[in-house]
């Protein structure tokens, strides 16, 4: 059995406090998956009564980003330095582990915390835009207001948020190099095109982002389809789900009214029959239709 342990950090957690926790949670789980957590004011460090009230020795303590210690960043010394709890707490597991110094979203989830922390947002393109109330740690600032004295519900909030991003980053990362290694790019003129077999639903979006204008994905084992077209593109897809209607009985499709979207199949219509058309003939068909 792991000795139990006791991590401390401040009331009301931000961003960083509650991505220290969850680094030693998630990364470290052998010792700090079933560890409990308390609450002090910033700055402070658990006081000698409350920890013995908890149960705990002094060597079954660590704070985070409150208390001076080893994980944080708070010293005179330190005040300058572009770290963060986070940061801290993620090269002290990188030299316990040190298959995390490979984890490409795993850094770069710490190295956006470690932004945030200090003020980094100050120089996003219009800063003070109402899109970046929607990030992550202005939500976590917005708990303060719906339930200011819930510290465990905050930081509970915190982790949903942090194992859904970091489960989206590594599907980016996976995605960028599955586009590199195994996308068929091809042009309909002006129109830049790229074809993928693959499960990986994030190439559908990034793939977009890089510049494609059409997009098409068909998922490796489900046998699914689906093609997007930027909403910035004149293209229309209705042509082509005219045609497929006409040579494909067994396939369900979707088509979206806005003509940027022919659907077989996604998370959301789980109804949806796999389309028995390759990848090759769907790419033969949007040839011919508007070459």
């Amino acid at each position: 059995m792991p000795e139990r342990k006791l991590i401390v950090t401040h009331h009301a957690p931000d961003l960083d406090a509650i991505t220290a926790v969850w680094l030693f949670k998630r990364f470290d789980a052998q010792d700090y998956a079933s560890a409990q957590v308390a609450f002090v004011d910033p700055g402070d460090n658990i006081s000698e009564t409350n920890r013995l009230h908890l149960g705990f020795d002094a060597s079954q303590v660590v704070h985070v980003d409150t208390g001076l210690g080893e994980f944080d960043h708070h010293q005179p010394d330190r005040g300058l330095q572009h770290i963060s709890a986070s940061s801290l707490v993620f090269d002290h597991l990188a030299k316990l582990h040190p298959e995390l110094v490979t984890d490409l979203a795993l850094q770069a989830l710490v190295q956006h915390v470690t932004d945030v922390d200090h003020f980094g947002e100050i120089a996003w393109p219009e800063a003070n835009h109402i899109r970046y109330t929607f990030m992550l740690h202005e939500l976590i600032h917005g708990m303060e207001y719906l339930d200011p004295h819930n510290d465990d519900s905050q930081l509970n909030f915190g982790f949903e948020c942090l194992d859904s991003v970091y489960a989206v980053l590594t599907q980016q990362i996976k995605a960028e190099e599955i586009i590199k290694e195994k996308g068929q790019p091809f042009n309909l003129g002006s129109i830049k095109c790229l074809a993928l077999d693959t499960r990986n639903d994030e190439t559908l979006k990034l793939a977009q982002k890089m510049g494609y204008d059409l997009v098409i994905r068909k998922d490796t084992e489900q046998g699914h389809v689906r093609i997007k077209v930027r909403p910035d593109q004149a293209l229309s897809l209705e042509s082509l789900y005219t045609k497929i209607l006409e040579i494909d009985s067994e396939g369900t499709w979707y088509y979206h009214p806005s003509g940027k979207m022919l659907l077989n199949g996604s998370r959301k219509h789980r109804s949806q029959k796999a389309t028995p058309l390759g990848l090759n003939k769907i790419i033969d068909l949007i040839k011919k239709i508007y070459a």
